[in-house]
């Protein structure tokens, strides 16, 4: 347990620069506290013990802001950052060295029964608002951008963005997610839309002309 804590803290002095010290750390970081409930659920929850483990759930989700259903399977070093609002589904699988924002879901699609929640592999980074959706693979070392939401399965190396989410980047390197530095799909086309549109505009223009010049010009 003290060798789990110690992991715990250990990450967010290496994920967070805001961490100053243990203590604050202790104190005042809901991820940890959640990850820290969690644990606890989780056990009970493989060992069939009923309710205790939601009601230990629906507590740290009282205290945190964060909801992780104790059936939810979390590796090592798992940090959740800020935290407030994210929703960790029942066969939710999030393997070792993630790192997920605010308001991130992990989730479903409907009312399916069985393995209905995304499987996220080692070193993946999810950004505030993201939502990752249904019985989905998300590869290891994979970034998805703030507020995109991810309904397909994204192979290793990846970084996506976008509603729905579209793979923009492949073989990016491990490390933080930078959010200003991501593609946007999105502007691209439209640049690419715009410039087609003048194009199409200039060779109308020059038909016009040649299908309307004064007969005058014509003679001479």
């Amino acid at each position: 347990m003290f060798a789990a804590l110690r992991e715990q803290i250990e990450t967010i002095f290496r994920e967070d620069p805001a961490a100053k010290s243990v203590l604050e750390i202790v104190l005042c970081y809901p991820g940890l506290h959640a990850i820290l409930w969690h644990r606890l659920a989780h056990r009970l929850y493989v060992a069939g013990v009923p309710l205790l483990p939601r009601v230990i759930s629906q507590f740290s989700r009282t205290w945190t802001g964060i909801e992780i259903h104790p059936g939810a399977k979390i590796g090592r070093r798992f940090f959740i950052d800020h935290g407030m609002g994210v929703v960790i589904g029942e066969t939710a699988e999030v393997g070792d060295d993630c790192l997920i924002y605010q308001g991130v879901t992990l989730g479903g699609t409907g009312n399916e029964r069985g393995k209905r929640h995304p499987t996220l592999g080692d070193c993946v980074v999810v950004g505030a608002g993201a939502k990752v959706l249904g019985s989905i693979r998300i590869g290891n070392n994979v970034k998805i951008g703030a507020g995109s939401v991810v309904v397909h399965n994204v192979p290793d190396h990846s970084t996506v963005v976008g509603i729905p989410g579209r793979v923009v980047r492949t073989k990016v390197e491990v490390g933080v997610l930078e959010h200003g530095t991501l593609p946007d799909p999105e502007a691209v086309e439209m640049e690419v839309l715009q410039r087609r549109v003048s194009e199409l505009e200039e060779q109308l223009r020059m038909v016009l002309a040649e299908r309307f010049e004064p007969e005058t010009s014509r003679k001479r």
